[in-house]
């Protein structure tokens, strides 16, 4: 060994008994060091590199688990918003097949009476019938469209199911999985089909004799007839363009079905267009397909929805009681509006 020379690494030959103080003084900080009687050694003393045993593995610093933490909390971040579009569509998807196997009911209901479409009415004769006219119970019977307490076995066993019951049994087909809940029928009938007196699209027949009032027919304009009461009534537009059942996310009041204007270009303060679906609404057409409408103008879906009527709530709620009708003010707003009358009534009135 050179004087002044920096040793980096010193290799000491160690007696045993020496050897045998320094293992019982530091143990746990010089296991594993002493290697065929040799002790590595820093310049300025004789020290061992001491290692730390864990019993549950590598530790991590305080910056790691940081790091870590960040990472999933930008995954769920990412992936909540994703799972709930994904939850969305498939109610949206489940929607759009119960509107379509109702209205294939409504189509062989149709067919099997002579071509007469199924009153579009709850339990109730119509006002423009008299008890004694009126036979049929509605698409709606009181089991399904009153706000009673029954249970399922009990609604399965009740007589007054509506007349389309007969070929929809499953009582989930009348509910969308975003319907609100205790409402079991969540899907109304345009007026259109069948339903309740719009102004400028019925005529009232002559009457006769033993009856006081009738039922109207719907009033043509060119080749399109604007009131449906049979199948062979709607030639133009086509089946394909004509609604029928559209999704209102609760049960239908039953003084009302789904009302729109025909004459005026205005939403009804009863019937606001429906926002169940993400700011949209399902429908179906009289050839039995269904389809999902975006709304396009904000207005449509910021427009304040008043409380319902007949003991259901609303989808959506306003503090005040509101009683007025909306008139568009924005192209997008008039649009959605227009597009729902076509479908409703094949036409504008307007």
């Amino acid at each position: 060994m050179h004087r002044g020379k920096r040793l980096t690494l010193l290799e000491i030959k160690i007696p045993d008994r020496q050897k045998a103080r320094i293992r019982r003084k530091s143990a746990k900080s010089t296991k594993g060091c002493l290697t065929a009687g040799r002790l590595t050694a820093e310049p300025l003393g004789l020290t061992c590199p001491v290692r730390r045993k864990f019993s549950n593995g590598t530790a991590f610093t305080l910056i790691e688990l940081l790091v870590v933490i960040s990472i999933i909390a930008i995954l769920i971040a990412i992936l909540i918003p994703v799972l709930g579009r994904a939850r969305e569509l498939g109610q949206r998807t489940v929607c759009l097949s119960n509107l379509r196997q109702l209205t294939l009911a409504w189509i062989l209901y149709a067919e099997e009476h002579d071509g007469k479409i199924v009153l579009n009415r709850h339990h109730s004769p119509p006002p423009f019938m008299l008890m004694r006219s009126w036979r049929n119970e509605g698409w709606l019977g009181v089991a399904l469209a009153s706000a009673s307490t029954m249970s399922r076995a009990e609604l399965l066993q009740h007589g007054q199911k509506g007349d389309l019951w007969p070929w929809i049994k499953n009582l989930d087909i009348y509910r969308c999985p975003r319907g609100r809940p205790g409402h079991r029928v969540t899907y109304a009938i345009v007026a259109a089909a069948n339903g309740s007196l719009v102004e400028g699209t019925y005529l009232l027949p002559l009457p006769r004799a033993g009856y006081e009032q009738y039922a109207p027919f719907g009033r043509r304009v060119g080749s399109t007839v604007l009131r449906l009461t049979r199948l062979t009534d709607i030639v133009s537009p086509g089946p394909s363009q004509r609604a029928v059942f559209m999704g209102t996310g609760q049960t239908p009041p039953r003084e009302y079905d789904f009302h729109i204007e025909y004459l005026y270009p205005k939403w009804t303060e009863y019937s606001p267009p429906p926002i169940h679906h993400s700011d949209g609404v399902t429908l179906s057409m009289a050839d039995g397909h269904a389809e999902y409408w975006k709304w396009k103008g904000r207005e449509t879906v910021n427009m304040p929805r008043s409380i319902s009527h007949y003991r259901y709530s609303p989808v959506n709620t306003t503090s005040e009681r509101l009683n007025r009708d909306y008139e568009p003010q924005t192209g997008d707003w008039l649009y959605d509006l227009q597009r729902l009358q076509r479908a409703t009534w094949g036409r504008l009135g307007y």
